[in-house]
C-alpha cells in the first residue's frame, strides 16, 4: 500500500482551502483518506498553514511520501 501525504481540496468554486491528509496513493484526490493532519489555506494574505509537526513526522518515518506542494509546506512550517 503506497501511502501518501497530500492535498484534499475544500471550499467553494474559486475560493479554495485545502486539507492536508495522508491518504492511500490510489484513492481519489477528494476521496478516502487515513487521517488529516492539518490545513492550508492560500486565499488568505500571507497563507495559513497550520500542519501537527508530530503527526507528520510519524507518518514521514513510517513511510510516507510527501507531494511535491506538501513538502514545500513542511519546509515552510520547519518540519523537515
Amino acid at each position: 500500500m503506497a501511502v501518501k501525504i497530500r492535498l484534499r481540496r475544500m471550499g467553494a468554486k474559486k475560493a479554495p482551502f485545502y486539507r492536508v491528509v495522508v491518504a492511500d496513493s490510489r484513492f481519489p484526490r477528494d476521496g478516502r483518506f487515513i487521517e488529516e493532519i492539518g490545513y492550508y489555506d492560500p486565499t488568505k494574505e500571507p497563507a495559513v498553514v497550520n500542519i501537527d509537526g508530530e503527526k507528520a513526522k510519524k507518518w514521514i518515518a513510517t513511510g510516507a511520501q510527501p507531494t511535491d506542494t506538501v513538502r514545500v509546506l513542511l519546509k515552510k512550517s520547519n518540519i523537515l
